[in-house]
């Protein structure tokens, strides 16, 4: 027996009709039931057919993004392995084993990798499947051979790096200071520069210098954690 399908403009019409009426209004019962004669329907499954209309749907499945030719942690297993016969068969032309011929190589002879032999099943894999979960987990050739960014350093946590730098202060010199010490010869003014590499706090301070080195570069001291 075909099962009969309620139009949808007869369900918004019925709808919009149940909005203009009171929640507990008697006239409800009565308009469901004329709707439900008038297409020859039980109104259980009326009331079905105005829930499901209401209710939003998915516009992608529910496991999208998960294969389900095989397990996920197996299959992504043999996605890696594919991966890095790319990656060690490449010449410096950039040509590699292609997604067919390690696939074949999977099924037919297996690789050895340190958990042991791994073979795939056959006809299980394809290029198509095995081209989009890689480029999805980023195993494709252009991701993993693709120069990383280059980055300034800076240390994760503060107190971690200090850079330390002396310079010759810009005040006039004085020629006799008030920290002259006989013996020594003549004291230049020094600036003492502490900065933080992480948070940036900078820290100076004066100090008379009797020795001045010919490298004048910044220092760099970290802590070890």
């Amino acid at each position: 027996m075909q099962r009969r399908q309620l139009p949808g403009e007869a369900l918004v019409d019925l709808r919009r009709r149940l909005a203009d009426l009171a929640p507990r209004s008697a006239e409800r019962r009565v308009l469901m039931q004329q709707t439900a004669a008038l297409y020859g329907i039980s109104e259980s499954s009326l009331y079905r057919a105005l829930r499901e209309r209401a209710r939003p749907k998915a516009l992608q499945r529910a496991d999208r993004g998960v294969p389900r030719i095989l397990p996920q942690s197996k299959f992504e297993r043999f996605c890696e392995v594919i991966a890095a016969l790319k990656i060690r068969t490449s010449n410096k032309k950039g040509r590699h084993l292609s997604t067919v011929q390690a696939i074949r190589l999977l099924e037919e002879h297996g690789v050895e990798t340190p958990d042991g032999l791994l073979r795939a099943p056959k006809d299980v894999l394809s290029r198509s499947t095995v081209n989009r979960y890689l480029k999805q987990w980023g195993f494709d050739y252009a991701t993993l051979t693709r120069v990383p960014a280059a980055v300034r350093f800076q240390a994760r946590h503060s107190n971690d790096c200090w850079h330390f730098d002396l310079s010759p202060s810009d005040l006039k010199k004085v020629k006799r200071p008030a920290w002259f010490e006989e013996g020594r010869g003549h004291p230049l003014l020094m600036l003492y520069s502490v900065v933080d590499d992480r948070s940036g706090m900078a820290y100076q301070e004066y100090h008379g210098v009797y020795a001045w080195m010919a490298d004048r570069s910044p220092r760099v001291w970290c802590s070890t954690r």
